[in-house]
C-alpha cells in the first residue's frame, strides 16, 4: 500500500499542473477574444483635418508645422486618447498648465475654455475626438514655449545678446512618446538660478498673502536714525524687517538698537547698499518698495533665467559680470575663487549683456580712444587748449588718437581682452573713487574692475613663471606687453535684478538701466 502513494501524489501533481495549463489556456482565450472586441483606438488626424482645425481655431497657428510633423511621425493618429479616455500625461500636462503661475507665468491659452472643458469633464467640451487631440497637442507646444521663455528674436531686441538656451521642437516632439518633458528636473532642464528664485516668488506671495508690509512713516524732512533713537518708525521698521527673516524677533520696541542696526546692516548688504551704523531716507524708500513690485522684479528675473542654457555653469572656470550689482566673480570648480566691485557703463552708454572668451591679458596698455569720444570730448577740448594733447598724454597714432601707458592712462595699467563687436573688455581705471559709491554705472560701456591686480595674478595662477612680482613689473613698466592665456576664460555679461547667492539668501538691486519694466509688460501681454 505504501509503494501507492508515490504514484498517487505523481498523478495528482501532474492532474494539478494539467488544471493549470488548461485554466492558463482558457485565460488568454478570454483575454484574445477580449481584444477583438474592444480593439485598440485608431483615430485617423490627418493634414487636411489639421488644416481645418487650425482655420477653426486661428491663434494656435504658430503651431502649425510643428503639429504636422509630430503626427505624420505618428502615423496620423491621435496621441492623447486611448480607448478609456484621455491619457494620464495627457492630465499631468494640464495640471503643469494650470499650475504656471506658480512658474511666474500666466496660463492664459488662446482656447483656455476649451481645453479646460476637456480635463474638467463640463457639459460644454462639445470638442471632437479629432479636435479634442489637437487641442491637447496645441497645449502642450503652448506650455514648452511659455517654460522656455520668449523668443530669441524677441530677447535681441531687449539687447540681452547671451548665449541662449536652444528649444529643439524635434525633441520635445520624441519626448511626447516617453512621457518625460512635464518633469521638474532641476538637473538639467533649467539655469539653477530660477529653482532659487522660484522658491523665493513663493515666498513673497506667501508674505503677499498674509496682508505684504506697511509703509513706514517718516515726515519729509527725515534725516537719519542712529542707535539709541526712540520714535513709532522704529516699531515700523522692525516689524518690516521681520516679515522678510533680516529681523529674526520682532520685541515691538520703538528704541533703536544695536540688534535693529545689525539686521539693517544686512538689509543694506543684499540690497545693493554700502553697509552703515544708520538708517537713512535711501534704507526707507527701499523698505517701502510693495512686496507686489518684489514679486515682479523675481518674475522678471525667472524669465531671464529661462533664456540661459544651463550648460553655461558646468564650465569649470568662467567670470561673471552682474551689471546692477556692480561686481565680477571668477568662478573656479563651481566655487567663487574671486570677487570685485565694477563699474559698468551708464545709461547713455550701456554695457551690453553678451559673452566672450577671454584670450589676452594686457599690462601697461594704450588706450585706442573710440571715434566717439574723439568727436565728442578730444577735439572740443583741442580747439579750446592746444596742449590738451599733451596734457591728456595723447598722441596722434596713423589718424587716430591714443593714449600712452602709465598711472594716469584711462584703461590704468592692466586691462584684459575678449574679442567681440562690441569692443568692450575688462581694464583698471585711474578713477578709484568711484568704486566707493552704490551706483557705479560711470563707463562709457567697457567695464572697470576694482581690484584688477587681484585679478591679474588668480587668472595666471596656473602659470608659475608669472608670480605676483612679475605681474607687477609689466604693469608699472610703462610699455604695453601682452600676455596670451593658455586657455580661454568664458566671460559673462549679465543683467539680474534679483539674484539668490551661494548662503540662499535674496538680493535685490536698482535696475539701473530701466529694464525690468518692459519686460514685465511683455510677459503680462503673453
Amino acid at each position: 500500500m505504501k509503494t501507492l502513494y508515490p504514484l498517487i501524489a505523481a498523478v495528482l501533481l501532474f492532474s494539478a499542473i494539467s488544471c493549470n495549463k488548461k485554466a492558463e489556456k482558457k485565460e488568454e482565450e478570454l483575454k484574445k477574444t477580449t481584444e477583438k472586441v474592444v480593439p485598440e483606438l485608431k483615430i485617423s488626424i490627418d493634414s487636411t483635418g489639421i488644416t481645418a482645425f487650425y482655420q477653426t481655431y486661428p491663434k494656435l497657428v504658430k503651431f502649425q508645422d510643428q503639429v504636422l510633423a509630430l503626427y505624420k511621425k505618428n502615423h496620423s493618429t491621435q496621441l492623447w486618447l486611448d480607448n478609456k479616455g484621455v491619457v494620464e500625461f495627457a492630465n499631468t500636462l494640464f495640471n503643469k498648465y494650470k499650475g504656471l503661475d506658480e512658474e511666474g507665468l500666466k496660463a492664459n491659452f488662446p482656447y483656455n475654455d476649451k481645453i479646460s472643458a476637456v480635463f474638467e469633464h463640463t457639459p460644454e467640451n462639445k470638442l471632437s475626438q479629432v479636435d479634442t487631440d489637437l487641442m491637447i497637442t496645441n497645449l502642450y507646444f503652448y506650455y514648452v514655449q511659455k517654460v522656455s521663455g520668449v523668443d530669441e528674436k524677441t530677447t535681441k531686441s531687449l539687447e540681452w545678446l547671451l548665449p541662449r538656451k536652444k528649444v529643439n521642437y524635434q525633441v520635445f516632439s520624441d519626448s511626447i512618446y516617453k512621457k518625460s518633458t512635464i518633469s521638474d528636473d532641476k538637473k538639467s532642464k533649467m539655469f539653477s538660478q530660477y529653482y532659487k528664485l522660484r522658491d523665493a516668488l513663493h515666498q513673497y506671495r506667501e508674505i503677499e498673502k498674509k496682508g505684504g508690509w506697511k509703509a513706514i512713516e517718516v515726515g519729509d524732512d527725515f534725516k537719519s536714525l542712529k542707535k539709541g533713537d526712540s520714535v513709532t518708525a522704529i516699531g515700523q521698521i522692525r516689524e518690516r524687517l521681520f516679515i522678510t527673516g533680516d529681523l529674526k524677533e520682532d520685541t515691538k520696541s520703538n528704541v533703536c538698537d544695536s540688534t535693529l542696526i545689525t539686521a539693517i546692516k544686512n538689509f543694506e548688504s543684499h540690497h545693493g547698499l554700502t553697509p552703515k551704523n544708520t538708517i537713512l531716507p535711501e534704507h526707507i524708500a527701499e523698505l517701502n518698495i510693495p512686496v507686489s513690485d518684489r514679486i515682479k522684479t523675481i518674475i522678471v528675473n525667472m524669465e531671464r533665467c529661462r533664456w540661459i542654457d544651463p550648460e553655461l555653469e558646468k564650465g569649470k572656470e568662467y567670470i561673471e559680470v552682474n551689471i546692477p550689482e556692480f561686481k565680477l566673480y571668477l568662478i573656479r570648480d563651481h566655487e567663487i575663487a574671486f570677487v570685485s566691485p565694477v563699474v559698468v557703463g551708464k545709461a547713455m552708454t550701456q554695457t551690453v549683456i553678451f559673452s566672450g572668451m577671454m584670450n589676452n591679458i594686457v599690462f601697461s596698455p594704450y588706450w585706442n580712444v573710440p571715434t566717439s569720444i574723439i568727436n565728442k570730448e578730444i577735439k572740443p577740448g583741442m580747439a579750446k587748449n592746444k596742449n590738451y594733447l599733451a596734457q591728456k598724454n595723447l598722441e596722434w597714432n596713423n589718424g587716430a588718437v591714443r593714449q600712452l601707458p602709465g598711472k594716469n592712462n584711462s584703461l590704468g595699467l592692466v586691462k584684459f581682452l575678449f574679442p567681440n563687436s562690441n569692443n568692450i573688455y575688462l581694464h583698471d581705471t585711474p578713477a578709484k573713487s568711484l568704486f566707493e559709491r552704490e551706483n557705479r554705472a560711470f563707463s562709457h560701456g567697457c567695464v572697470r574692475v576694482g581690484k584688477p591686480r587681484d585679478l591679474a595674478i588668480e587668472l595666471l595662477k596656473q602659470d608659475p613663471s608669472m608670480t605676483p612680482e612679475r605681474i607687477d613689473k609689466a604693469m608699472h613698466a610703462g610699455k604695453e606687453s601682452w600676455y596670451t592665456l593658455k586657455k580661454k576664460i568664458p566671460v559673462y555679461i549679465g543683467y539680474f535684478t534679483a539674484w539668490v547667492d551661494r548662503d540662499g539668501n535674496l538680493n535685490f538691486y536698482k535696475d539701473v538701466y530701466k529694464r525690468d519694466e518692459s519686460l514685465i509688460k511683455l510677459l503680462t501681454e503673453q
